[in-house]
């Protein structure tokens, strides 16, 4: 026992009783969570799936903190295919420089997944949030490649129902509303499983998200240099 104990602290290799802790990872501003997480932070390098039924439960709620603090340090975080259209001022006000946040509406998944997987490459994409109700696994383990390649923490939204399907994301967490609280079971991570759902709190009243996009909504899909900054119009 003493002589494997030697070869697991000389060589990097995980052991699924305890929390992985040398991962590249980004603060959540949640306490709570980041005491269960690997690294007590977002995942850099990986996907994390965030799966919701619906929307405006306070989704986003959960990755602001970083958002916020990312884009007021300069760089750059990309959101693809948000199903509403972001409201500006409540962004504003949580934090995010607005002028580092670049949004894009593709047409359809395909051009989603093809803009994901540029924004995750690029190397200059430090955030990434994409909605993608319908991705299959081999589509979700090139994004999870190419988060790799770009030092990248990808966040990609998915229905509650996603939960029955396999997933390379090495984060999988599925929300549920709770009041004044975000409820969050953590699925899937790094380490031992989380029996317990965790309670965060969110700072309300925050609309994020306005009314519905519309890939097809008067003048078509601005170009992604438009869509830098908000507010975007349909």
């Amino acid at each position: 026992m003493a002589a494997l104990d030697a070869i697991l602290q000389q060589h990097p290799v995980w052991r699924g009783g305890s929390l992985a802790r040398s991962i590249s990872v980004l603060p959540t501003g949640f306490a709570a969570l980041e005491a269960e997480l690997p690294g007590s932070g977002w995942p850099r390098q990986a996907l994390t799936e965030v799966l919701h039924e619906g929307s405006g439960l306070g989704e986003l709620g959960l990755i602001l903190p970083a958002l916020a603090a990312l884009t007021g340090a300069g760089q750059r975080a990309v959101w693809i295919a948000p199903p509403h259209v972001p409201y500006a001022p409540a962004l504003a006000a949580a934090g995010v420089d607005l002028v580092n946040l670049l949004i894009i509406r593709p047409q359809n998944r395909y051009y989603a997944l093809w803009a994901a997987e540029q924004a995750l490459r690029s190397g200059s994409c430090h955030l990434l949030a994409a909605w993608l109700p319908r991705t299959r696994y081999a589509e979700l383990q090139r994004l999870a490649v190419a988060a790799e390649a770009g030092d990248t923490a990808a966040f990609i939204f998915r229905p509650l129902t996603a939960a029955a399907e396999s997933s390379p994301a090495c984060l999988r967490l599925a929300l549920e509303p709770a009041g004044l609280e975000l409820g969050v079971h953590v699925l899937k991570r790094r380490g031992a499983p989380l029996a317990s759902p965790l309670y965060l709190p969110l700072k309300r009243p925050f609309h994020v998200l306005g009314r519905a996009a519309h890939p097809r909504a008067r003048g078509g899909d601005a170009p992604a240099a438009r869509l830098l900054g908000l507010p975007v119009h349909a």
